[in-house]
């Protein structure tokens, strides 16, 4: 589990979103429940500001704790295998120091809640959760803010095969959605990759749901292409962004899924 601190004084800060954001005294160690989740750790970016656990500023999460991600103009970071600034990219995301292996059915689910002024940087693509194989491979499946809304992205074999709305544009930003997913890793037609939002059922995919052995999910904000924004606005930097997480789990049926 990740365990993060925060101050004593229970000062609000207001947030890049315009959200009042509430620290959590420091002598209070918050463990977030991830069901049965491996642990998670920061992927390349180390920024204070990039991950917070802090009080929900909503008011309407399903627990008091959420998970506060921001990525702000330059936010690029790497390490000896990879450089998100050379690939043109900026990110904050948790990634799973687990795995889900071929063969294995699992539930996942997370509630996702994007602010008002969350700004769409299509052509730059969001990435606001991902299910990345290992040994190299591309992800399998990633669930995109692009043109508009929120897209299941399906793209077992290297590149995107399957394409699903989830939320449209319209209703997307200003309230906490609600993502769940019963999933069979194959890498043949035994496979299913189905999806709820808020409780209807969106994808009821069959087929190959992944190509290695093993999967991981990292959530967050990661941006690609960068560069596509600014040729595209004639600017010199892409807006930030702030992403809002909330029970992040992984479980072997749908009621594990729920809040404690």
């Amino acid at each position: 589990m990740i365990f993060i601190q925060h101050n004593l004084r229970k000062l609000a800060v207001m947030g890049a979103a315009g959200l009042m954001l509430s620290g959590l005294s420091a002598c209070q160690t918050v463990s977030i429940d991830r069901g049965d989740f491996g642990d998670f750790k920061r992927s390349l970016n180390t920024t204070d500001y990039g991950y917070q656990q802090v009080a929900d500023p909503t008011g309407s999460a399903p627990v008091e704790i959420v998970e506060r991600f921001e990525v702000r103009p330059g936010d690029c970071f790497g390490n000896d295998e990879w450089s998100d600034c050379e690939k043109d990219r900026e990110r904050s995301e948790l990634s799973e120091r687990g795995v889900s292996t071929v063969g294995s059915t699992y539930w996942y689910g997370w509630d996702i809640y994007l602010p008002a002024d969350y700004p769409n940087i299509y052509p730059t693509k969001t990435a606001l959760g991902q299910f990345h194989q290992e040994n190299g491979l591309a992800p399998s499946w990633m669930f995109q803010n692009g043109e508009g809304g929120y897209h299941l992205d399906g793209q077992v074999g290297g590149k995107t095969r399957y394409y699903y709305t989830l939320i449209t544009d319209e209703d997307l930003r200003g309230k906490w959605h609600r993502i769940e997913l019963q999933v069979k890793w194959a890498r043949d037609t035994t496979g299913f990759f189905r999806v709820w939002v808020d409780g209807d059922q969106k994808v009821n995919f069959s087929g190959a749901t992944l190509e290695s052995d093993t999967t991981y999910f990292k959530y967050g904000v990661y941006r690609s292409f960068m560069s596509r924004y600014r040729t595209a606005k004639n600017v010199d930097d892409v807006p930030g962004q702030v992403a809002l997480y909330a029970n992040v789990k992984r479980a072997n049926s749908r009621a594990g899924l729920a809040p404690n």
